[in-house]
Parts: C-alpha cells; structure tokens; sequence
C-alpha cells in the first residue's frame, strides 16, 4: 500500500490535542492498513521517530431514514494512536495547541487588568 493512501487525515478533537501535549498522536488511517505500514507512513511524511501504536476501529452504525424507510450504513473508520520518541512533535497538532495556549494567555491578561481595575476602585 502506497504511503500517501495510508493516512488518511489527523483527528483533531479535545481528547486528542490533550494526549498531543503528552506526545501521543492520533490519526485516521486505511482500515486494511497494519501497525509496520502505518509506522512506516508517519515516520516517511512527518520525519518523526515512533516508538509505540495503538489502532482502534471504531463500529459503524446503520440509521433507518424515516422519508424512505431504508436504513443507512455510517461506515466503521480505523484510528491509530501513535507515540513519538521523546522531544519530537508534529506541527499539525502543534498549531492548534499553541492557538489554545494563545487563548489562555488573552484570558489571564484580561484578569489581571480586572483584578488592577478593582485595587484601584
């Protein structure tokens, strides 16, 4: 299977910038892929070392469309949870964790310009 069709795009979500912080990164991968592939595939496209690999596939579901009366398949989807080597990081999970921390630091200046404001009162 060819690198660029293994992974399939980064799961950016809470819990997942979270385990970033930790140096655990999680990706949507090729179902068909295995662990040695999706090793390989990271390591190629982020020059990263990985040191673990966690996949996870996740069941579909069905729905039944009430306008109709069929139902529907969500198709099932496969994660892969990866653990760099320590000191390394990817930039995509970086960007949205520094967005994060910028936010933080607007929230703790408009405290300190609150808790100013009231000494001065």
């Amino acid at each position: 299977m060819q690198t660029q069709h293994i992974i399939i795009k980064p799961v950016i979500s809470e819990k997942s910038l979270r385990d970033a912080a930790l140096g655990k990164y999680t990706f949507l991968v090729e179902k068909k892929a295995n662990k040695t592939e999706i090793k390989r595939a990271i390591e190629e496209v982020f020059a990263v070392k990985i040191t673990k690999i966690a996949t996870n596939i996740t069941k579909g579901t069905t729905t039944k469309n009430t306008k109709v009366g069929r139902k529907i398949k969500e198709f099932s989807d496969k994660k892969a949870i990866v653990t760099l080597a320590k000191g390394q990081s990817i930039d995509i999970f970086d960007e949205h964790l520094g967005l994060d921390k910028k936010e933080e630091k607007k929230k703790e200046k408009k405290e300190k310009k609150e808790v100013k404001e009231k000494e001065s009162k």
